[in-house]
C-alpha cells in the first residue's frame, strides 16, 4: 500500500492513496506532490465515525425524549402592512402601531425605500454631516449563480452587513460590492439536464455558441433570485455596481490577467496527472472533490452506470517472472511476483513492479522482469527505497499515467506512460480490441474473469479506502495524464507568507496564521484549465506554420485579441501575419482563477478608475474559515502579483455554521436550510419535500427526513429576517465551528417583540407629555436608578466600541441584549411605572414619598427613557434594520432637534457623547440590590404569595444600609412590597428602625445581609415547609464542596488571600443561611402543631 506524504492545511501528514486508486506500498521522503489532497485517512475514519453516531442518534432517539420534541411554538397573528405606499416610496409610520411585532408587517417597504434613496451608496456620504474623510470597502464573497443561500451564505451576509452598516453610521465612506460567480461546472451541469429534460438534447448536439446562449437565457431568467434573498436579508449593498464574473469588464479583467502571468512566465502549460470527471470530462479542482469513506466492501452508484459498482476490495494477482531473452526465469524461491490494488482495470497501463532493493525477500528478482499477461509486454522489476517493504506483499504495480505516485516514480526512472482510461472513462484502443471502448467499471471485472482464466487471480478481500468523488457530478475521480495550463505559485506564496509575518496582513483569529504558513509553504502549482463551454475561454491559441518539419511540436501564444495574439506569433517565429493560423484554445479558466481577481476586478481594474483608486486595496475580507486556501490565499497571490499590492488589510474569517446534531450543512446531507424558510416560515411537508425534490443517497435522504420530523414537527416558524440576522451573529464567529438550531432564533423574535412592547410603553409615556424633551447631552437624571441606567447605557456603548473594533460581533449583541431586556425592561421601566403614573395609585402614592418634585422627576425619568430606547435603536441598528428603523421612526416625532431621515444614516453612539451618564458607584452598588430584589422574590414565591405586600426589614451592614437607602423605592417596586426596613443596629448615619420581629420569614443575600418578611396571614405552611426542605437539600451539598476546597494541602499557601475571603464570605452565608431555614422550619412545625 502506498504511503505518499501530502502537503495541506495545518502541516505535513500521511495519506494512503491506496485509498485514492491502486493499492500501493511506498516509504517515506517521496517527491514533492503535485496538488493537495482530502485529510488523511485516520481523520475522515474519526469523522466517519462521528458521522456514523450522529445518524444513529437521529434514527434511534424515541419521540419521547424532550428534546426530541422539536421547537416548541405557536403560530402568532400575521400583520400586514397595508397602507397606500408605492415601492420606494417611505413608509408610513403614522399609521396605528400594531398591538404586537408581526415581521411581515416589520420588513415591508423599507428596503425599496433605503434602495431607492442611495442610502447604499458611498456618494450619499458627502451628504452626511458626520461624514469623515475614510473609506471602508469590501466586497462580498460571490455565490454561484446557480445556487440559493443557506444559513452560512446567511452567516456571511449578516456579519458583513453589521460592519457596513455601523462603519456607514459612523461616517465612512463605505463601499460594499455585490457579485456572482458564474460557477462553470456548476452552471454547466443545470443547463446540461435542463436542455436533456425539456429538448431531449445534450450539450454535444448544439454548437458551442448555441450552448453559451441556451445557459445565458437561463441566467438571465434564474440568475437574480439571489439578489432577491440578498435583498430580503437586508444586505446593504450598492446594487449600482453589480459585478458577474461573465460581465464584460470582468472577463475583459480576466485576460489581462492570464496574458500578464503568461509574460511574466508564471502561467506555462505542460502534462501533468490532474483530478478527472468523466461524467463532466473535464478537469477539477481539490475543493470539487470529495472523500467518501468505506470501510470494506460496498456497492455504489456511479453515473453512467446501471448497476451500482464494488469498491473497498483489495484485488491481488501474479506476474510472471521471465528473464530479459524472453526465456521463463528460473529461481529457487519463486516463478512469480503478487501485486495487490483497489483498481485491477488500471493493470493494462502497468510499465514496472517496484520493491525495496533491502528486502530479503525479492533479493533475487533485481533487474529480472514479469511477462504482462495481456500485453505480452516485459515488466521490469525495479528497485527504490520509496517502497514500504511492511505493508502488502512488499511489491507495488507501477501505473504511471493513473496515479499520482507512479507519475512520479517514473520521472525518477524514465519510464513510458500509457494511458489506457480515456477522459470519457473507458478504456482505449491501447488494450486492446476485447476492452477498447468498455467503461472501467465494467473493464474491472473483465480483467478479474481474464486473470482467473489465466490462474493469476490470488485473491480478493475487504478493503477500507477512502474513495474520490467530484462533489459536482457524484463521479469517481479518475487521476488522468492531461496537458494543462498550470500557474506557479512558489513565489507568489512565500510574497502571502511575509506578508503575514511583517503585519501588512491581519489575519483574524489569529490563529489561523499558522495554518496559512504551513500551507502556502508547501503550496504546489495550480492547473487552472478546465474542459467545460461555459467559463472564460482561455486567451491561448494554438499555432500553426505552413510548412513546419515537426507539425507534432505544440506551438501556444496568448494575447488580449486573436489580432494581438497573432502579432506576438509573427515576432516569437518570424513569419509574416497573413502566414499564421491560430486556434484558440477551447478549454476555458478555473472559476477560482477569475474569483480570485474580485477584490479589484469588480472596481475596473485594469483600468485606473476613480473606484479603484479610492477603493483598492479593499479594507477587509470576511468569509467562512473553509474557504482560507481556495479563494483567499488565491487572491492574495493574484492581487500581490498582478497589481503590486495587498488586495485588502484584513481578513476576518468566522466559523462554519452546523445543524442541531452537529453535522455540516450540507446539500449531500440534506440538512441545508433556506434562509428564507426561516424568515418567512415553512411546513414540515414542505421541508420534506425539498429534501425528496434533492439527488441524495437512500440512507442519507432517511436520516435527513427524520432529523427534520424531530427538530421541526411543525415546521420551522416565521422568525423574520431581524431575528435571524442577530441570532447569528450572536454566536462567536472567531472560535469554534457554529451549531445553530431554529429554537435559538425564535428566541430572538421574541426578543424581537420585547422591543416592540417596549415602544408601545414608550409612546404611551412620551404622548401623555406636554413639556419637549431635551436633547442627550441636557438631560442629566436625578433620581439613583435614573443615574444607574444612564451609566449601563454608557458601559453598554464603551463594550460596543469595542467589541465591535475587535470584530467580536457576540460580545456587541450580547451588551445589547441584556442592556434592553435586563436594564432597561426588567429593572427601569418597572421602577418608573409609578413615577409616571403607569401604575397603580397606591403603589405611586407609596413609592413618591421617597422622592420630591415629582413633576420634575417625571419630565426627566421620560427624557432618560426616551433616550435609552433611541441610543439602544441605534446601536442595534446594524443587526436589526428593519426592526430599528421601524421603531426609530415611530420616535421621530418626539425627537428633539433635527435627524437624518434614516437610521441607518445617524450617527452610531459614541461613548464620549454620553460621558455626563457615567456614575461608576452607581453600576457598583446596584448588583446588590439586584441580589436583595432576587431573594425577596424566591421568599415571595416560597410563600405562595402573589398578590399580597408584605413589609420588608433588611438585617444589614452599614455600607449596604446606606445603598438601600439610595435605591429604596427601585428595591419596593421591583420587591413588591409595602414599607422596607433597614436594621442596622451599628451603621451610624443609618436611621434607626426596630429589628425584625419574631418568627419572620427570612431570605439570605450574603454573609452580611438578610432579609426577613413579617407574614400574618395566608401562607401555606406546607408548601413552606417542603420548599424549605428542598432547599436546605441544595445548600447543604454546596457547604460540604466549599468546606472540602478549603480542607486541601497547602490551602492556606497556595491559594490567594481575596479567594480565601470570598471562600469564607461563601461558607458564612450557606451557614446563615442554614440556620435561618432550620429556625424557619422549627417555627412552621410549630406552627403547623398549633394549627
Amino acid at each position: 500500500m502506498l504511503v505518499l506524504r501530502m502537503r495541506r492545511a495545518g502541516g505535513v501528514r500521511w495519506l494512503s492513496l491506496a485509498e485514492r486508486g491502486a493499492v500501493r506500498l511506498w516509504s517515506s521522503n517521496p517527491p514533492k506532490p503535485l496538488s493537495s489532497s482530502p485529510s488523511s485517512p485516520r481523520t475522515q475514519a474519526e469523522k466517519q465515525k462521528r458521522r456514523r453516531e450522529r445518524e444513529k442518534a437521529i434514527l434511534s432517539s424515541q419521540h419521547g425524549n424532550a428534546d426530541d420534541q422539536g421547537i416548541k411554538w405557536s403560530e402568532k397573528e400575521k400583520i400586514e402592512y397595508t397602507a397606500a405606499t408605492r415601492p420606494g416610496e417611505k413608509k408610513d409610520t403614522t399609521v396605528t402601531f400594531p398591538s404586537s411585532y408581526s415581521p411581515e408587517y416589520v420588513e415591508s417597504s423599507w428596503y425599496q425605500w433605503w434602495e431607492k434613496e442611495g442610502f447604499f451608496t458611498p456618494e450619499h456620504h458627502d451628504r452626511l454631516p458626520h461624514a469623515v474623510d475614510q473609506s471602508f470597502s469590501l466586497c462580498i464573497p460571490p455565490p454561484n449563480v446557480t445556487g440559493q443561500l443557506h444559513l452560512g451564505h446567511a452567516l456571511t451576509v449578516a456579519v458583513e452587513d453589521a460592519l457596513v452598516r455601523w462603519r456607514r453610521m459612523q461616517g465612512y465612506r463605505v463601499l460594499w460590492v455585490p457579485g456572482c460567480d458564474h460557477a462553470g461546472i456548476a452552471t454547466q451541469a443545470v443547463v446540461e439536464r435542463k436542455l436533456l429534460r425539456e429538448k431531449g438534447k445534450s450539450r454535444q448536439e448544439l454548437s458551442r455558441e448555441e450552448f453559451l446562449q441556451e445557459v445565458w437565457k437561463w441566467k438571465n431568467q434564474k440568475g437574480d433570485e439571489i439578489y432577491h434573498q440578498l435583498r430580503k436579508l437586508g444586505a446593504s449593498l450598492d446594487w449600482s455596481r453589480t459585478c458577474f464574473t461573465m460581465d464584460p469588464g470582468f472577463s475583459r479583467a480576466v485576460t489581462e490577467a492570464f496574458v500578464r502571468l503568461c509574460d511574466s512566465g508564471l502561467i506555462y502549460r505542460s502534462e501533468r496527472l490532474i483530478n478527472w470527471s468523466c461524467a463532466l470530462e473535464s478537469a477539477i479542482s481539490d475543493i470539487e472533490v470529495d472523500s467518501k469513506q468505506l470501510s470494506g466492501r460496498t456497492m455504489l452508484s456511479v453515473p453512467g452506470y446501471q448497476n451500482k459498482v464494488e469498491f473497498g476490495t483489495m484485488v491481488t494477482f501474479a506476474y510472471p517472472l521471465q528473464a530479459h531473452d524472453g526465456e521463463v526465469c528460473v529461481s529457487t524461491t519463486r516463478s512469480e511476483v503478487c501485486v495487490s490494488t483497489t483498481r485491477p482495470e488500471t493493470m493494462l497501463g502497468d510499465l514496472a513492479i517496484a520493491v525495496h532493493p533491502d528486502d530479503p525477500r525479492y533479493q533475487d528478482v533485481h533487474g529480472k522482469f514479469g511477462r504482462h499477461p495481456f500485453t505480452d509486454r516485459l515488466i521490469p522489476i525495479l528497485t527504490d527505497t520509496m517502497v514500504d517493504m511492511e505493508l502488502g506483499t512488499g511489491a507495488v504495480k507501477v501505473t504511471p499515467a493513473h496515479d499520482l505516485t507512479d507519475f512520479l516514480l517514473s520521472q525518477r526512472h524514465s519510464l513510458p506512460r500509457l494511458t489506457v482510461i480515456g477522459g470519457d472513462g473507458r478504456m482505449t484502443p491501447l488494450c486492446g480490441q476485447w476492452l477498447e471502448g468498455v467503461k472501467r467499471f465494467d473493464a474491472r471485472q473483465r480483467v478479474l474473469d481474464a486473470l482467473a482464466e489465466k490462474k493469476l487471480l490470488r485473491g480478493k478481500e475487504d478493503h477500507a479506502m477512502t474513495l474520490p468523488i467530484c462533489s459536482r457530478s457524484g463521479d469517481v475521480i479518475e487521476p488522468l495524464l492531461k496537458k494543462q495550463w498550470f500557474l506557479r505559485c512558489d513565489e507568489m506564496a512565500k510574497r502571502a507568507i511575509q506578508a503575514v509575518e511583517d503585519g501588512e496582513l491581519e489575519i483574524i483569529p489569529h490563529f489561523y496564521t499558522k495554518t496559512w504558513k504551513n500551507w502556502l509553504s508547501n503550496i504546489s502549482d495550480w492547473c487552472i484549465s478546465r474542459q467545460l463551454w461555459w467559463g472564460h475561454q482561455i486567451p491561448a491559441y494554438h499555432v500553426e506554420l505552413p510548412n513546419s518539419p515537426d507539425q507534432q511540436q505544440e506551438r501556444w501564444v496568448w494575447g488580449r485579441t486573436e489580432d494581438e495574439a497573432r502579432e506576438r506569433a509573427a515576432v516569437k517565429y518570424g513569419v509574416k501575419l497573413e502566414d499564421i493560423a491560430l486556434t484558440q484554445d477551447p478549454d476555458v479558466l478555473d472559476t477560482w482563477f477569475s474569483s480570485g481577481l474580485f477584490p479589484f476586478a469588480m472596481l475596473d481594474w485594469p483600468q485606473q478608475t476613480s473606484d479603484l483608486q479610492q477603493y483598492f486595496p479593499n479594507s477587509i475580507l470576511e468569509t467562512g474559515s473553509d474557504l482560507i486556501f481556495f479563494w483567499v490565499a488565491r487572491m492574495v497571490m493574484l492581487g500581490t502579483e498582478l497589481t503590486g499590492q495587498l488586495p485588502f488589510k484584513q481578513v476576518l474569517f468566522h466559523s462554519l455554521v452546523r445543524d442541531k446534531h452537529g453535522r455540516k450543512m450540507s446539500k449531500s446531507l440534506g440538512n441545508v436550510i433556506d434562509p428564507l424558510d426561516v424568515i418567512t416560515g415553512v411546513s414540515l411537508e414542505r421541508l420534506q419535500e425539498k429534501v425528496m425534490e434533492g439527488n441524495l443517497d437512500p440512507r442519507e435522504r432517511l436520516v435527513a427526513m427524520e432529523a427534520q420530523r424531530k427538530d421541526f414537527p411543525k415546521g420551522i416558524p416565521q422568525c423574520g429576517t431581524d431575528a435571524l440576522r442577530f441570532a447569528l451573529c450572536s454566536h462567536k464567529m472567531q472560535g469554534e465551528d457554529i451549531s445553530l438550531s431554529v429554537s435559538q432564533v425564535l428566541s430572538c423574535r421574541h426578543f424581537c417583540n420585547k422591543m416592540w412592547q417596549t415602544m408601545i410603553f414608550t409612546l404611551g409615556v412620551l404622548g401623555d407629555r406636554g413639556t419637549p424633551l431635551g436633547t442627550l447631552e441636557e438631560t442629566c437624571p436625578l433620581s439613583s436608578v435614573d443615574r444607574w441606567v444612564c451609566s449601563r447605557l454608557y458601559s453598554t456603548v464603551l463594550q460596543c466600541e469595542r467589541a465591535f473594533e475587535a470584530y467580536e460581533l457576540h460580545a456587541v449583541t450580547s451588551a445589547l441584549h441584556s442592556f434592553w431586556l435586563h436594564s432597561l425592561c426588567d429593572v427601569y421601566m418597572e421602577c418608573i411605572k409609578p413615577v409616571l403614573g403607569q401604575q397603580d395609585r397606591a403603589v405611586a402614592a407609596a413609592v413618591q414619598v421617597h422622592t420630591e418634585h415629582s413633576g420634575v422627576t417625571r419630565q426627566v425619568a421620560s427624557a432618560v427613557l426616551y433616550h435609552c430606547v433611541s441610543v439602544s435603536l441605534a446601536l442595534l441598528s446594524p443587526f436589526m434594520p428593519f426592526l430599528t428603523e421601524e421603531l426609530w421612526q415611530r420616535l421621530q416625532p418626539f425627537r428633539p432637534g433635527a435627524a437624518e431621515a434614516s437610521l441607518c444614516l445617524q450617527p452610531y453612539p459614541r461613548s464620549s457623547q454620553l460621558a455626563h451618564w457615567y456614575f461608576p458607584e452607581e453600576e457598583v452598588d446596584f448588583p446588590l440590590i439586584q441580589e436583595v430584589v432576587r431573594v425577596a422574590r424566591s421568599v415571595r414565591a416560597q410563600c405562595g404569595m402573589a398578590k399580597e405586600k408584605p413589609d420588608m426589614w433588611a438585617a444589614c451592614s452599614p455600607g449596604q444600609a446606606q445603598i438601600l437607602l439610595r435605591f429604596a423605592p427601585a428595591v419596593q417596586t421591583l420587591s413588591r412590597i409595602s414599607n422596607l426596613h433597614i436594621w442596622c443596629p451599628q451603621g451610624a448615619g443609618v436611621p434607626p428602625a426596630p429589628p425584625p420581629p419574631e418568627g419572620s420569614v427570612v431570605g439570605v443575600v450574603d454573609h452580611s445581609c438578610q432579609l426577613h418578611f413579617n407574614i400574618q396571614n395566608g401562607m401555606n405552611t406546607d408548601k413552606q415547609i417542603h420548599q424549605l426542605s428542598q432547599r436546605k437539600e441544595k445548600l447543604l451539598p454546596k457547604l460540604e464542596e466549599v468546606l472540602r476546597r478549603t480542607r486541601g494541602p497547602d490551602y492556606l499557601e497556595k491559594v490567594p488571600a481575596h479567594v480565601r475571603q470570598g471562600m469564607e464570605n461563601r461558607i458564612s452565608a450557606f451557614q446563615r443561611e442554614l440556620k435561618n431555614i432550620e429556625d424557619q422550619l422549627t417555627t412552621l412545625q410549630q406552627t403547623r402543631t398549633a394549627e
